[in-house]
């Protein structure tokens, strides 16, 4: 099912002018697209043992797209790495967090002790935009691609290789 399901993962054809990052972005937002209409998808990908042709093939597409963009082989495996389950358009979020009660004063009760306890939680929590409304789970897929795409970039254009600086070089370059 997972190699059919791959199978059926929109191709949209790159100009070849195009960014690699605008490339790879629209192929794997069409991946998304397409397994959050399978609920079953994320846990029957995680658990395949084996990639069957389709899984392949879209794995070599993405992996084109880095090569056409410039990068190393080297970078292209760490990158394939980077992306993990969200070339599949997938995500884990982070563990849900305990249900405030529905009372006025327990819930005051409650927040006095997160805040005590958990105070970056807290200040998150009530002064992000947003915060306390439902996520929306594309948007932060999103973003999150768009970091990930944007680090690899700016590594390409440092010449980054897993040879040359120790990792903690590496990652201060990106500051």
């Amino acid at each position: 099912m997972v190699d059919r399901l791959a199978a059926c993962i929109a191709d949209p054809s790159a100009a070849a002018e195009e960014d690699w990052r605008a490339a790879l972005r629209r192929r794997i937002l069409s991946a998304r697209s397409l397994m959050r209409r399978h609920a079953w998808s994320p846990e029957a990908i995680e658990t395949r043992a084996t990639a069957g042709p389709a899984v392949l093939a879209h794995m070599d597409a993405l992996m084109a797209i880095l090569f056409r963009g410039g990068l190393s082989a080297d970078l292209v495996h760490h990158a394939m790495h980077a992306l993990s389950i969200r070339m599949w358009g997938l995500t884990r979020d982070v563990l849900p967090t305990p249900e405030l009660p529905e009372d006025a004063d327990q819930r005051a009760e409650a927040m006095g002790v997160y805040a005590q306890q958990y105070p970056a939680i807290v200040r998150m929590a009530t002064s992000a935009p947003r915060a306390g409304d439902e996520c929306d789970a594309d948007a932060e897929f999103r973003f999150a691609l768009d970091i990930l795409l944007d680090g690899v970039e700016r590594l390409r254009q440092s010449g980054w290789a897993s040879t040359s600086p120790p990792a903690d070089e590496a990652r201060s370059s990106l500051t």
